[in-house]
């Protein structure tokens, strides 16, 4: 028994030294519930939002099994909510737009949303904690600096789930801007296209998801039910650079579809910057959707096996009217 305290003193003390370099590793995760989490949206045939629906209006499959829901909260019930901001030297020259655009998305939350406020380039780090004081939101998101340097996208998506985690029991969201093309990732998409000598050979050399990194952030994702958004900016299409190589074809596409897959295994949505001008009205329409938002809970019936089979998750309404979306299912790893 004392061994095992032992332990667990030298990884807490661990843990808050990395804190306190200023987010060089990811923080400790610490999740363990056997709960599934949905954010659930449910809009009628005409594409607008529903969001008066009770309890008793759901039902929740996994494998076709009905689960027992043990929570439920209704569209208008507080978030807990990252902002992620992309730092790299590839969001340096439009810093200012990317900061009134974010003033602007906060504007949109409810009072009650409760916000921290993450960078990331070489570096990880925590802006502003979690909470609901808009100014100090505010004071963190104009106090960006015009750094630069590498994109560690997934690193700063793992610190950013293990930052959420903390939050309790509450819904939670991370809204990421980002053109997606991590740096260690693309090292590697690099090198496994490296033989190609036409865009389509050298898209059709890399396996998106066959990518851990990915694999690390879906699987945390899973297990908090997290919707993520990602908002993917203008750097990250192939088609604005000049002359682009195969290689840089092959490693842009892959970074994008790696975002939907993000979107899609959580229940968010990819937004695509075309225009940086659009950036405030994409922030505002993601603020949107989350006030759409339902959150149900279910304890999956019988014994929870962590075999890493996909569990397929299907929701249904009591109105033959109505469409719901959320996440499609998780691994039970």
């Amino acid at each position: 028994m004392r061994a095992a305290t032992a332990v667990l003193l030298c990884l807490c003390a661990a843990a808050s030294t990395a804190r306190a370099q200023g987010g060089d590793e990811d923080p400790v995760e610490r999740v363990d519930t056997n709960l599934v989490q949905l954010n659930v949206g449910v809009a009628d045939r005409r594409g607008r939002a529903v969001t008066n629906l009770t309890l008793g209006d759901f039902a929740v499959y996994e494998d076709g099994v009905r689960q027992q829901i043990t929570s439920f909260e209704p569209a208008s019930a507080p978030f807990s909510l990252v902002v992620l901001l992309d730092l790299s030297g590839s969001t340096l020259s439009f810093r200012s737009t990317l900061v009134q655009s974010a003033l602007r998305f906060i504007d949109a939350l409810a009072p009650e949303d409760r916000v921290a406020v993450i960078s990331f380039n070489d570096k990880v780090k925590t802006l502003q904690s979690f909470t609901s004081d808009r100014k100090k939101i505010a004071y963190a998101i104009n106090g960006v600096s015009n750094e630069r340097g590498q994109t560690h996208f997934y690193r700063g998506l793992r610190y950013a789930l293990a930052e959420i985690s903390k939050e309790s029991a509450r819904r939670k969201a991370i809204v990421v801007l980002t053109d997606g093309v991590d740096t260690e990732q693309r090292a590697n998409d690099t090198r496994s296209s490296s033989k190609a000598v036409t865009d389509a050979d050298a898209i059709a050399s890399i396996d998106p998801s066959a990518s851990e990194p990915l694999r690390a952030v879906l699987d945390l994702a899973d297990r908090q039910g997290v919707t993520i958004y990602p908002l993917a900016l203008p750097s990250g299409d192939a088609k604005r650079l000049i002359e682009p190589t195969p290689q840089q074809v092959a490693v842009y596409a892959a970074a994008r579809m790696r975002m939907q897959s993000i979107a899609d295994r959580t229940g968010g949505r990819l937004h695509e910057i075309r225009r940086l001008e659009e950036l405030g009205r994409l922030y505002a329409e993601v603020a949107a959707d989350m006030r759409t938002l339902y959150t149900i809970a279910y304890q999956p019936a019988g014994e929870r096996r962590r075999d890493g089979g996909w569990r397929a998750i299907q929701i249904q309404v009591s109105r033959a009217d109505l469409i719901a979306r959320t996440r499609p299912g998780y691994y039970a790893r």
